[in-house]
């Protein structure tokens, strides 16, 4: 789908220290088949601070940025992958309260790793759909943390981080134009985090930690390796493909390709590879040391770029996200100005 007149009006990432993978190797945390396959150098880390607050604390700099009050709000979406420190309750509320207190709708979006994708398109048909919506506030936040979650051996191809994002959409001018937005979703591919499991009366009944790499087996002794993987590929090429086409433009016109901060080896097969993507075009020298934010990936590389001054003013940018369920979300924007917190001292 193609946008008119939807901007990005500010960015902001909230994350805790980082934690070298050559030390977790060393205190016996992470395999070290982990560190060398995926190449990440580190991962950031709560030892305190809750998903949300996280979410919160990203989103009060980011409102901030904008200079949105509550009256210029109009919808609140919050998303995540992961346990919010809860239960049964209404985090995107929290978020609400804790940053505007306002009366307009606050949605929690569980979409999985395609969460801020899935945030983005919502609210931006949301803007659309009334002349008279200014912005919206999107936040992302999560905590990997046992005993129900091992960041380092969950999912293999990938460690995951702790952290919190936030992004105002807005029907105002901001330092980047949303220009289009594709989402699909094949739910052939939803057993993959299942398994063959039954349904169970409480969290973390089947087994704790939980491990994606045997719901997968499963997934794949029934259909195939093969059938995951061109399914998974053809969902991918499918949204890159419309958002590039609605956008009227091609891959090799893109200067900054946003993609999930998944490890090396599932990057290379993914998208370098099969998209031709050079990693220099990509956030990858800052996220292998940040790790996989969940939701949060394209939210937080988005506002890395912007913010060293690596994408300018004429730049174009693919956000691409991928999600358990499983979904693809594909986005172009437009760096139309330098934002007013991007460091002094920009470099390409």
């Amino acid at each position: 789908m193609r946008f008119e007149d939807i901007h990005v009006r500010a960015t902001a990432t909230w994350l805790p220290p980082r934690r070298s993978l050559a030390d977790a190797v060393a205190a016996g945390d992470c395999p070290p088949v982990v560190a060398a396959r995926t190449g990440m150098e580190s991962v950031t880390v709560s030892d305190d601070a809750a998903a949300p607050e996280m979410a919160v604390r990203a989103a009060r700099t980011a409102l901030a940025r904008a200079g949105s009050t509550s009256a210029d709000v109009d919808l609140i979406l919050h998303a995540d992958t992961w346990f919010q420190g809860h239960d049964a309750w209404a985090v995107a509320s929290y978020v609400q309260r804790e940053t505007l207190a306002n009366q307009c709708p606050a949605v929690e979006i569980r979409q999985m790793s395609n969460g801020g994708m899935a945030a983005l398109d919502l609210a931006a048909s949301y803007l659309a759909g009334a002349p008279e919506r200014r912005d919206a506030l999107l936040t992302t936040g999560d905590r990997y943390c046992m005993p129900g979650f091992d960041r380092w051996r969950t999912d293999p191809g990938t460690p995951y981080a702790d952290g919190g994002t936030a992004l105002v959409l807005s029907r105002r001018e901001g330092f980047a134009r949303l220009t289009s937005l594709v989402m699909s979703a094949d739910p052939e591919l939803e057993p993959l985090h299942r398994g063959d499991d039954p349904f169970a009366a409480a969290p973390l009944s089947h087994r704790t930690p939980l491990s994606f790499e045997d719901t997968t087996r499963v997934f794949n002794r029934r259909h195939g390796l093969s059938f995951a993987l061109r399914r998974l590929a053809e969902g991918q090429t499918t949204v890159i493909k419309h958002a590039l086409s609605d956008a009227g433009l091609a891959l090799p016109e893109i200067d900054w390709v946003v993609l999930p901060h998944f490890g090396r080896l599932r990057l290379e097969s993914l998208y370098y590879e099969r998209f031709g993507i050079d990693p220099a075009r990509t956030a990858w020298e800052w996220s292998r040391t940040v790790g996989h934010l969940g939701a949060g990936d394209q939210f937080a590389s988005l506002d890395h770029l912007a913010g060293s001054g690596r994408a300018v003013p004429g730049d174009r940018c693919l956000l691409v996200g991928a999600g358990a369920g499983y979904s693809w979300g594909c986005a172009v924007l437009e760096i139309t100005r330098r934002p007013d917190w991007a460091s002094p001292h920009a470099a390409r």
